[in-house]
């Protein structure tokens, strides 16, 4: 997961038992419009990730390329408010806005997904969403999010200035996610996704490092770090903030060496974060299923040495 300049809204059998938050998202689902989703999944998603795991994992843990998919969905989904209403979010105008400052360094991605989108026939909106859980997925002991599937993609290119800053105030980037509808803890919760992240852009002198020391690992080392960074780890200015900071530090806080708990909480805040822009889920499909299963994580720190590679 590459980044710019802004915050990141960033295998088969586990040995981590996670939360089944099905219910919960379908009770989004519902509040929002949706009756839960009454169409199936097609049949091309379960090859679409196919192509995805092969693209996404490397010598056991997610890659480069998985992680500017987590990347994508964030800044495509992420790029909405309350008072949009169902437009926008994640309706694929990323393709439309790699030239924004902000998407520096997801061209690559971005024109690999358009690609795979094409080539599979299905819509780039839904192929965005469904890379990045994937993606999240795919790292291991990463969280399962409830994927829904039949966006309409956009035609152009969203509006603006809807990203969080690195450099703002904490209290400017509690206030930006709160008109998403999103509170203190599920703010606190998508922060995590620094897990897998690696940043270019807001420090060009340290490019390439990572922000916890295990980049191909979904874990909860990022909030330990943070707090106490070791050497080598790269902290954005406005983590440091946000994790200090009221309610959302004591939340942040909480997600301390707490894999499970946090697991869960970023699954719900994850998956009501990808039907921002939709009206509800009565006419999606649920192709959740077709994700891949989660990977052993612990089997993958056993074989870490202090920092993972860093693709």
């Amino acid at each position: 997961m590459r980044v710019t300049n802004v915050l990141l809204l960033a295998t088969t059998a586990s040995a981590i038992s996670f939360p089944d938050v099905s219910s919960i998202t379908s009770l989004f689902a519902r509040k929002n419009g949706g009756d839960g989703g009454n169409k199936q999944c097609p049949a091309v998603w379960s090859s679409v990730s196919t192509t995805l795991t092969a693209k996404f994992l490397e010598n056991g843990q997610c890659n480069k390329f998985a992680r500017a998919a987590i990347r994508a969905v964030f800044h495509d989904c992420g790029a909405w408010k309350t008072t949009l209403g169902a437009t926008a979010g994640c309706d694929g105008s990323l393709v439309f806005e790699t030239g924004r400052d902000e998407n520096n360094g997801l061209q690559e991605i971005v024109g690999y997904l358009q690609g795979l989108a094409s080539q599979f026939q299905v819509s780039v909106a839904d192929m965005i969403v469904f890379a990045g859980n994937h993606a999240i997925v795919t790292c291991p002991g990463g969280s399962r999010v409830k994927t829904w599937i039949g966006r309409t993609p956009a035609t152009a290119a969203g509006p603006g200035g809807l990203l969080p800053p690195v450099t703002d105030s904490a209290a400017n980037l509690s206030a930006l996610f709160i008109a998403k509808g999103f509170d203190d803890r599920e703010l606190a919760a998508l922060l995590g996704a620094h897990t897998t992240s690696t940043q270019d852009f807001v420090d060009p002198a340290k490019a390439g490092q990572a922000q916890d020391s295990t980049p191909g690992i979904w874990d909860v080392k990022y909030y330990a770090q943070t707090l106490n960074p070791p050497q080598g780890v790269f902290v954005f200015p406005s983590d440091t903030k946000l994790a200090n900071y009221g309610n959302v530090g004591k939340e942040f806080k909480g997600f301390v060496d707490n894999q499970g708990k946090w697991s869960g909480k970023f699954a719900d805040a994850m998956g009501k974060m990808t039907l921002f822009g939709s009206a509800g889920t009565s006419n999606m499909a649920d192709c959740t299923d077709s994700l891949p299963k989660s990977t052993n994580i612990k089997r993958e720190m056993k074989a870490l040495p202090m920092f993972a590679p860093r693709n």
